[in-house]
């Protein structure tokens, strides 16, 4: 007569749901997304342009000078002048605040990301897709809040100025009070800011004018 065998208990789950604190913190994290950084097309092809005919006349010179040739009159004037001028020359200082101001230049494009025209949008608060990058142009966002301006009553036209860091709004008041205009224009921006889910929402100034004619 074979042994009873004891009972198996049944095996967890393998995805166990998350605890209420844990649900809860994800749900109220905001991820943030960054603006996109620009290829920089424009200045690596000047500056390899640059390069490229320096020493590429340079190459050719020294080519034909070890082919039994005189070197170029400007080789000769820039070794000439390069060996015989002092440091302290007015040539040679410029020279220098240039070359300073071109690796300034090069530095600052290397550690910015440009697409300064665009606007970082935020990322789903959930996390279901943390690396979705997004971004709203600054004329498309001024255009949102110039219709969202219009809406007003009392406002006849709206101009709306789109930075980094404010958004400058500007409206013609044809009647009702300038000042309960201005609250709703400045109340109505601040909800279609909102809606633009913008990562870094700018500061938003509101100036309206009495226009009679």
């Amino acid at each position: 007569m074979s042994p009873a065998r004891e009972p198996i208990a049944p095996a967890p789950p393998e995805h166990d749901a998350l605890a209420p604190d844990t649900a809860a913190g994800d749900r109220g994290k905001r991820h943030t997304t960054h603006r996109p950084w620009s290829a920089r097309r424009l200045p690596a092809m000047l500056v390899a342009a640059a390069i490229v005919v320096a020493t590429g006349a340079a190459l050719v010179d020294v080519v034909a000078v070890r082919a039994g040739r005189q070197a170029a009159g400007w080789r000769k004037h820039l070794t000439e002048a390069l060996a015989t001028r002092p440091v302290d020359d007015v040539w040679m200082l410029a020279g220098a605040a240039v070359a300073a101001a071109v690796g300034v230049w090069l530095i600052a494009l290397a550690l910015s990301p440009g697409l300064r025209h665009l606007l970082p949008l935020r990322s789903p608060a959930d996390g279901a897709a943390p690396r979705l990058r997004a971004s709203l142009d600054r004329d498309g966002a001024a255009a949102l809040l110039r219709d969202a301006a219009m809406r007003v009553p009392g406002v006849s036209t709206a101009r709306i100025r789109v930075r980094r860091h404010r958004i400058k709004a500007r409206a013609d008041v044809r009647f009702r009070d300038p000042q309960q205009v201005k609250a709703d224009l400045t109340a109505i921006l601040n909800e279609e800011r909102e809606h633009l889910a913008l990562c870094r929402p700018p500061r938003i100034v509101v100036r309206v004018r009495q226009r009679t004619s």
